[in-house]
């Protein structure tokens, strides 16, 4: 928190980009050490908190023409309280990629789960539950603001398609048993 700044995210310093002075993305998260940041992301997801973190602002300062990966890296210890350093613009791309590599992987490795008839609905439904009420974590972390009714449309929908998910591959499993 700089002089002026309070806990807008405002450094009061004048040589900052106005858009990095403004940015409030994770200023529930002002004081927190990356320690402990980091282990909060490694027990509920596969990412770390350096991956989150930078992923988030690559999302929030993409332009028409691509990221701001040097703005990001050269501001970072501004943007995001838990974070002490600066980093290159090859570091910041590298944890973007990390984390896209990470989501894909654990994406296949959740629908696999949920294809192969290894949880039972209602598992899947359990399962579906814990991890949304992670990623609302997260997000309400991020300074986004859920209502309750758009949480309750989201698991609705997410519920859905987990049920046709395991739906349509209980039916693949069976013509192909059928096959045999």
């Amino acid at each position: 928190m700089g002089a002026e700044g309070g806990p807008t995210g405002e450094s009061g310093d004048e040589r900052l980009p106005p858009d990095v002075r403004s940015y409030e993305r994770f200023t529930k998260m002002d004081g927190a050490q990356y320690d402990r940041v980091n282990e909060f992301m490694r027990d509920r997801t596969y990412i770390t908190a350096r991956e989150w973190a930078l992923a988030r602002l690559c999302a929030d300062f993409r332009t028409e023409t691509g990221v701001e990966m040097t703005k990001i890296g050269e501001n970072l210890p501004e943007l995001v309280p838990f974070m002490t350093d600066t980093y290159t613009p090859q570091a910041v791309n590298q944890a973007r990629a990390s984390f896209e590599e990470k989501v894909r992987m654990a994406g296949a490795t959740f629908l696999y789960g949920a294809m192969s008839g290894f949880f039972t609905a209602d598992e899947l439904d359990d399962l579906m539950y814990e991890v949304t009420e992670t990623a609302k974590f997260l997000l309400e972390v991020e300074g986004v603001d859920l209502a309750v009714a758009e949480e309750l449309e989201a698991e609705d929908r997410i519920s859905a398609v987990m049920r046709e998910v395991r739906e349509a591959s209980e039916e693949l499993r069976e013509e192909e048993q059928a096959a045999d």
